[in-house]
């Protein structure tokens, strides 16, 4: 017999699984982005110096559109069906278009593979945050989950282009077989892994009681519109930044600074390290959640002052001072943004989130297309990083009395009510 018992918090258990569904579409991201003007070069067999730029950029910016498509769409039905449903349909559907994408031989598949691949990646972090929201007694208990959230992204980013760029930089002229066996590997471990989480979801997440979603939603207050428009306005401008980045020092390494891949995966993994780092901080028991709305406008201008440093810097040290601002900013205000949306939601969590997964991907998706198109302009050196550093400090207007208007904000009545653990609770059966 079904006994319907009130919310507690989630298990270790279930948060590993969470924990290693984020960590897995990380990696499928991350393994990418050191290699791929290799595999465009490639398939492509382009001659032409300004191609490969071109295609790196647009391509990146191909996955992030499709999560800025379904963020939003995954979000809605999460909150309609529930997060498990949502979680696995997107881990199974990863590691298919994955498995696919590894014996793609043409640059229209390539886009197309791409897609699908961020259609089903677009239902993991959404699904994630909410279901933690979902469970979340307290706003340390929120935040502090939030933050191993953070840091399984950021692991997964780490771990990707790292294996990446090691297994490329193995051929120092890769004849084309070799290359093509070496992608097919990387990737197909990609969707194992993705597997592997989706097995670990089905095990490890519990059912929802029926309708109890819907009953505990009603407990909550509705969504300050004009506060989630600032909010998913600055995710907007901080992925835009982190978009152009990401693709624009890929390029700068390989045609400006002589990098092979996996001098570049390593220089990506610094950054995901700077990232991890910000993140274990200021979600940490030594940083009380709400103070962090405070950090909205500083953060976004650190952002911006990083960016037009990074063309400027001619010394190792220099670009490592410039690089490790941009991460920095970006580590921290991404998962900020991402604990006052979920705090501040109301009955439709999922389609919050979701939205503001859409406004970092939209503005990811742009902010990579930037970076390639950009790159290698004359007119404006490093036009890559400086015009998107325009861009960010746009969302000072945004950032300005945020803080003011947060205070306060969280939700009422029966999630803010229960109790740490509840040991004599009980979900459905697996």
């Amino acid at each position: 017999m079904i006994e319907e018992l009130r919310l507690q918090p989630l298990s270790w258990d279930a948060l590993f699984a969470l924990l290693l569904a984020v960590f897995a579409i990380s990696v499928g991201y991350g393994i990418v982005l050191p290699i791929l003007p290799y595999l465009v070069d490639r398939i492509s067999g382009a001659t032409d110096p300004a191609t490969s730029p071109w295609h790196t950029g647009l391509i990146t910016g191909t996955y992030i559109l499709a999560i800025f498509l379904f963020a939003p769409f995954w979000g809605k039905i999460s909150d309609r069906w529930g997060r498990r449903p949502v979680l696995l349909t997107g881990l199974t559907g990863f590691a298919a278009s994955v498995a696919l994408f590894a014996r793609l031989e043409s640059i229209p598949l390539v886009y197309l593979g791409r897609f699908f691949d961020g259609v089903f990646a677009a239902a993991i972090v959404p699904a994630a945050y909410a279901l933690i929201g979902d469970h979340a007694p307290s706003k340390e208990w929120r935040a502090h989950r939030f933050a191993l959230i953070g840091v399984a992204g950021m692991l997964g980013f780490f771990v990707g282009p790292i294996l990446g760029g090691l297994v490329l930089g193995t051929f120092k002229e890769p004849p084309t077989e070799a290359v093509a066996r070496a992608f097919s590997v990387l990737f197909l471990a990609t969707s194992a892994l993705a597997l592997i989480a989706a097995l670990a979801i089905w095990r490890l997440v519990p059912r929802p009681v029926p309708g109890r979603q819907r009953r505990i939603a009603a407990t909550n207050k509705h969504s300050d519109w004009s506060v989630m428009l600032r909010l998913w306005a600055i995710a907007f401008v901080t992925a835009v930044a982190v978009g152009a980045f990401e693709v624009g020092l890929s390029l700068r390494g390989r045609y400006e600074l002589g990098m092979d891949a996996s001098q570049i995966g390593r220089m990506f993994a610094a950054c995901s390290l700077v990232m991890f780092a910000a993140q274990a901080l200021i979600f940490s028991p030594l940083v009380k959640p709400d103070s962090t709305r405070w950090l909205f406008t500083p953060g976004v201008v650190t952002l911006a002052l990083g960016l037009l440093a990074v063309p400027l810097a001619t010394s190792d040290s220099a670009t490592t001072a410039a690089v490790a601002l941009v991460a920095a900013s970006a580590g921290l205000l991404s998962p900020i943004v991402t604990y006052w949306v979920s705090l501040g939601a109301g009955e439709t969590q999922g389609a919050d989130l979701g939205w503001a997964t859409a406004a970092a991907s939209l503005g990811q998706a742009l902010g990579s297309a930037a970076g390639g198109l950009l790159f290698g302009v004359t007119i404006l050196p490093g036009a890559a990083f400086t015009v998107t550093a325009v861009v960010v400090l746009s969302a000072l207007v945004a950032s300005f009395g945020l803080a003011q208007r947060l205070h306060g904000t969280g939700p009422r009545g029966a999630i803010a009510s229960v109790p740490e653990a509840r040991a004599s609770q009980r979900y459905l059966p697996h």
